[in-house]
């Protein structure tokens, strides 16, 4: 088999590559820890870890997929999850009201800084190094350098509590209960439109692999102590975020501004206006992120999401997410973001240098990216 045909088959089936070089990299750390990675207790953890890069995932890819960048959330992510832990540890205030100060700030900041980019003309990158200054410089101010902790016990139990075996197992069976749902609707619409249907055996095989991969999933975390709450709201951001790309009309506007925006502006389409919102779901994403960051330390620290920009910068770039804009997908982003919280895990688990990890992570996203690259050459 010749380099360019692998290329070629990588380009088609990258979702599936990628499970593969998951599947690869937990064997090889379940290796060297003896079965300690892959232990109910240190998925469960990794899976926590995990969530915060996903969440700022999904926003990412959006923002990605219109042709932009947004270098600020790490910060953003700190500043938000601070402000969470001051509001609840000095000032005492009821976690429903703290929450919702912290979306709509969120909210707000990413849509200032939507208007920057969309309607200033500022480049994305420059508005978003500036605010990565910006915000940690806010956060340290904010928080005088020191951690603000202990946060209550409700917030806390945001980020590490555990939902019950049997709704663990609820929770799969509506999954998979979706998953024939969608699939019988797919072969419905094109039954409807006369295209050609796949034999129902290769239907039913994917609903098979689907049914073991959740079964495995809720065995697993309901051996230690059930499914993360962290775990449940990416699972309900994964839906949503996918239907909002799939399924309506503002999902289709921002993969058509990031193909060519010139002639989407030209279509009659507020491009401006699609910017501005794509970055307002991004700053909620980084409250989002930063409230879940915040209850699973118990404690608002200065220096949290320190370089967490590079993290799901190269989530959504190994998830497929193209640097050109125009072509990714969230559950793509989502696959990149495990790969990277699954090396994180694995290799601090195996005590690697910390210069050692950030190397192995620069590799890993410039790879990413030439693969990006070969893949699209490929097709022009």
């Amino acid at each position: 088999m010749n380099f360019l045909l692998v290329k070629q088959l990588f380009a088609r089936y990258k979702i599936i590559a990628l499970l593969v070089a998951i599947a690869l990299i937990w064997l090889f750390f379940s290796w060297r820890t003896g079965g300690g990675f892959i232990s109910p207790r240190n998925l469960s953890n990794l899976m926590r870890q995990m969530a915060v890069t996903g969440i700022l995932a999904c926003g990412m890819s959006f923002v990605i997929i219109a042709g932009e960048i947004d270098l600020s959330v790490g910060s953003l992510l700190g500043l938000l999850g601070g402000a969470a832990a001051v509001m609840d540890v000095s000032h005492h205030l009821p976690l429903p009201l703290t929450v919702a100060v912290v979306l709509a700030a969120g909210l707000l900041l990413g849509m200032f800084t939507g208007t920057l980019v969309a309607y200033a003309g500022i480049p994305s990158f420059i508005v978003g190094l500036g605010g990565m200054l910006a915000y940690r410089g806010v956060v340290l101010g904010l928080t005088g350098g020191l951690t603000i902790a202990p946060v209550s016990a409700e917030m806390v139990q945001l980020g590490q509590g555990y939902l019950p075996a049997a709704g663990g197992v609820a929770l799969g069976l509506a999954l998979l209960l979706v998953a024939v749902l969608l699939r019988w609707r797919r072969r419905l619409n094109l039954a409807a439109h006369q295209l050609p249907l796949a034999p129902a055996w290769q239907d039913g095989l994917r609903l098979l692999l689907i049914a073991l991969v959740l079964l495995a999933f809720v065995r697993t975390l309901n051996s230690y102590q059930g499914i993360p709450f962290p775990v449940l709201l990416l699972l309900l951001l994964l839906a949503v975020f996918s239907y909002i790309a799939t399924q309506t009309v503002f999902g289709r506007r921002v993969y058509a501004v990031g193909s060519n925006m010139e002639a989407t502006r030209l279509s009659g389409i507020d491009v401006r206006r699609i910017k501005l919102w794509i970055f307002g779901l991004m700053g909620l994403m980084c409250a989002l992120a930063g409230i879940i960051n915040t209850a699973r330390l118990a404690a608002g620290s200065p220096s949290a999401g320190t370089t967490g920009e590079l993290d799901v910068i190269a989530a959504c770039f190994i998830g497929g997410t193209s640097m050109r804009g125009g072509s990714g997908t969230v559950h793509g982003a989502l696959i990149g973001a495990l790969v990277m919280a699954s090396l994180d895990n694995g290799m601090s688990m195996l005590d690697v240098d910390a210069y050692w990890q950030m190397i192995v992570k620069g590799a890993i996203l410039t790879l990413a990216v030439w693969v990006d690259v070969a893949t699209r050459a490929e097709h022009r």
